[in-house]
């Protein structure tokens, strides 16, 4: 047995050290076998800039140093926040066809969809200054461009509605300002704001501006968040249209001019599930729906 054990620990010691003599061999080679190391099987590298950007057709200027370092920040950032990153992918087959026809209706380039990417990641959200819905409208902004708020409805969760609410907001700032990268910037930071910052610094477009630290990174969110969910696989999301979330777009409408006292029932009385009503009208925001004035509400109902 001592015998034995004798050979055996030979044995060992000899396997121990072949062991030892590969891994510092391949290390001398500059290679590695990941099963013998503690490394993460992971590829991380840079992503290029040694291409054009712009936004809504506006160049940025890419030989600033600044401004490349900035976009790559944001590039970086948001491809390699892969559950993030996944889900407005699988998000934008929901909800981009309606955002792309409102934006081409209204006439704002379609770049704009990135923006209520940048703003809610493509959800109901509400922030902690009180800003709602995929367009996060404070109340009184929401209010000025007719969207109605109060206990039982809330139209910042209405995406059609606050998408045409932001189409004009946008609007009235591109008019004001005379560019769409300073209508979205003025849409994060205030138009007033932006108007003061312009006017203390003399700056001639964003990129000469030193802002907050949020609309400092907004517009290079934007831009990276268009050129990922643009061509997702060049950034390594591999998705395929069946794994995107399916668009709401199978429903019937009926008009309501009166209150519903029990939304619940009023769904199953419908054909369908309190939930079910929740999912396809959010701007929904109570159990009831008190309409004393006798306004015409549509409401969806799934097929």
């Amino acid at each position: 047995m001592q015998k034995w054990l004798g050979f055996f620990n030979v044995g060992m010691a000899a396997v121990l050290v072949a062991f030892l003599f590969a891994s510092n061999a391949g290390e001398e080679n500059g290679t590695v076998d990941i099963e013998k190391t503690d490394a993460l099987p992971q590829v991380i590298r840079p992503v290029s800039l040694e291409k054009p950007f712009d936004f809504a057709g506006e160049s940025l200027p890419m030989g600033n140093f600044d401004v490349r370092q900035r976009l790559d920040r944001e590039l970086i950032s948001n491809s390699y926040r892969h559950s993030n990153t996944i889900l407005y992918l699988k998000s934008m087959y929901q909800y981009f066809p309606a955002i792309e026809k409102i934006l081409k209706e209204n006439g704002l380039p379609e770049d704009f969809k990135y923006l209520a990417v940048a703003e809610s990641g493509l959800a109901n959200e509400t922030s902690p200054a009180g800003a709602k819905g995929f367009w996060q409208f404070m109340t009184a902004t929401a209010k000025y461009y007719g969207l109605e708020i109060n206990a039982q409805v809330d139209e910042r969760y209405h995406l059609e509605k606050a998408t045409r609410a932001a189409c004009s907001y946008l609007k009235d700032y591109y008019k004001q300002f005379g560019s769409w990268t300073f209508a979205a910037a003025a849409y994060n930071m205030g138009g007033p704001n932006l108007k003061k910052s312009i006017e203390q610094q003399k700056g001639a477009t964003y990129y000469d501006l030193n802002l907050n630290v949020e609309t400092n990174r907004y517009i290079f969110r934007i831009v990276a968040l268009k050129e990922i969910m643009s061509d997702p696989e060049k950034y390594g999301f591999y998705l395929d249209t069946s794994e995107g979330y399916p668009p709401l777009d199978e429903y019937k409408e009926i008009e309501v001019n009166k209150s519903i006292a029990d939304l619940g029932q009023f769904a199953i009385d419908n054909g369908t599930t309190y939930r079910m009503l929740k999912v396809y009208n959010p701007w929904l925001i109570s159990s009831a729906l008190t309409n004393n004035s006798g306004k015409t509400y549509t409401i969806r109902l799934p097929l």
